[in-house]
């Protein structure tokens, strides 16, 4: 039994598919599935039902997989204790971002720690989620940066900033020229949405959760198009298709009199969602995390309120 096994079994188990998992190991589809089917001989069991177009994992071989996603950690947490004795501030550090943050929160944040901490470069990953919390978990990510709620069990979890949300408008539209949005009026417009597998998707829902329901009643959402992006949404807007909800920090000036959108803030209180950073309880390198965590709370976000005080939780 090898890491490398390990390894390959955990990517297995999250992508339900060895193509995509021998992608994600940078490897081939063929030195994965040897390296698995070796690893089962050996244990005497299978630890994946391979019918059918979507990979699962056996009952016992779920309970090894999580058994391996704790053992990826804990040599991760070695690797880090033998760096303890060097400059935590030296070297890369890996971050994750969800997609909704990462376009407006990156270019400030990269250019404040190339400025602070040279030494110190980025290496950057955008996803999702639960991709993110799999990938830190297993030690192939520091820190990642996302929204509330999530599975943070095991994590130390610290509030970065609060986010309001607001709504998008064609600049034609009825509301174009209101000074705010009460959330009970989007059930009567065509709502555009993230795709699922988004939180933001999830958060939007929750301001309007008629709109989950696809309703064509008079009292419902008309009809949903969804997007694989906040740009793309935001052009789908433009162009006349709907309207949008977006998070704050998105929108560069709530008050533009150009181009063929229109922003309005939400009546109080206005819907929000909290974004934070997360990283393993055993990550050694308090000074990089700090580090970036100052670096997160000196970024100029329109409309956000940044925690400085806010305390970490570990759970």
């Amino acid at each position: 039994m090898t890491l490398t096994e390990l390894k390959y079994i955990v990517a297995v188990a999250r992508e339900k598919h060895f193509g995509r998992a021998a992608e994600a190991c940078f490897v081939a589809q063929p030195t994965l599935s040897v390296a698995i089917k070796k690893l089962e001989d050996e244990l005497g069991i299978s630890i994946f039902e391979r019918g059918g177009s979507e990979i699962s994992t056996t009952p016992l071989g779920a309970q090894i997989v999580l058994q391996a996603e704790r053992v990826l950690e804990q040599t991760a947490a070695i690797k880090e204790l033998a760096k303890q004795n060097k400059d935590p501030l030296v070297g890369p550090f890996r971050l994750g971002i969800i997609y909704t943050i990462a376009p407006y929160l990156l270019p400030p944040l990269v250019k404040t720690l190339i400025d602070r901490v040279p030494q110190m470069p980025l290496v950057l990953q955008e996803n999702f989620t639960v991709k993110l919390v799999e990938l830190l978990r297993q030690g192939e990510l520091d820190a990642i940066i996302v929204a509330l709620p999530f599975n943070d069990q095991g994590l130390v979890v610290q509030p970065v900033y609060d986010e309001p949300f607001v709504v998008a408008v064609p600049e034609h539209h009825e509301w174009a020229s209101r000074d705010h949005i009460n959330s009970d009026e989007l059930k009567s417009e065509t709502m555009l949405l993230l795709g699922n597998g988004h939180c933001f998707r999830d958060q939007v829902l929750e301001v309007c959760p008629e709109v989950s329901r696809f309703s064509t009643s008079g009292d419902g959402i008309a009809r949903t198009f969804e997007g694989s992006s906040l740009e793309t949404i935001r052009h789908m807007v433009a162009s006349g298709i709907g309207i949008t909800v977006l998070p704050r920090g998105s929108v560069p000036d709530m008050h533009t009199s150009e181009g063929m959108l229109r922003y309005l803030p939400f009546t109080d209180p206005a819907p929000s969602r909290r974004v934070v950073i997360a990283w393993r309880k055993s990550f050694t390198r308090g000074a990089a995390i700090e580090a970036v965590r100052q670096a997160l709370l000196s970024c100029d976000l329109n409309g956000v309120t940044m925690l400085p005080d806010e305390p970490s939780s570990e759970s």
